[in-house]
């Protein structure tokens, strides 16, 4: 008899799908090795990836070539456990039974500083983030 159990999937939502979600879901493909099921959308996605997000996952071992912005669709809300938005200028509903948070993300061009950066004190606050939810959703 085998148990069969279910990898949790996440959606990381941002409004261009172009930074901040790719960086959670790089992130978290990192740490969670396939433990959870992870997509990347935006509600008005660009068209294409912000480098210096492409730049600071690198730093870190990170490649996301081949990722692209993408919409959000229902087929993949209904097919996640949790809906992550960062920032605050997407706008999502999720769907009924699901998980919403909405993480506020540091924004350190408000304190004038911008360039590579700013994406690496972005990405360091997502990532820290990113620990905490796979801890909860993998019990690690």
């Amino acid at each position: 008899m085998t148990e069969t159990t279910k990898t949790p999937g996440v959606l990381f939502v941002c409004s261009k799908n172009g930074g901040k979600s790719q960086l959670a879901a790089g992130l978290m493909n990192q740490l969670a090795g396939g433990a959870v099921t992870v997509h990347s959308a935006g509600t008005k996605p660009g068209k294409s990836l912000n480098p210096q997000a492409v730049d600071s996952l690198a730093e870190l071992g990170i490649a996301i070539t081949g990722e692209h912005p993408k919409p959000v669709t229902d087929e993949v809300l209904e097919a996640v456990d949790v809906v992550i938005v960062l920032g605050n200028e997407a706008k999502v509903e999720a769907p009924e039974g699901k998980r919403l948070e909405v993480w506020d993300t540091d924004e350190p061009s408000e304190r004038g500083i911008e360039g590579m950066e700013r994406m690496r004190l972005v990405r360091d606050d997502i990532k820290a983030r990113v620990q905490k939810l796979h801890a909860e959703l993998t019990g690690n």
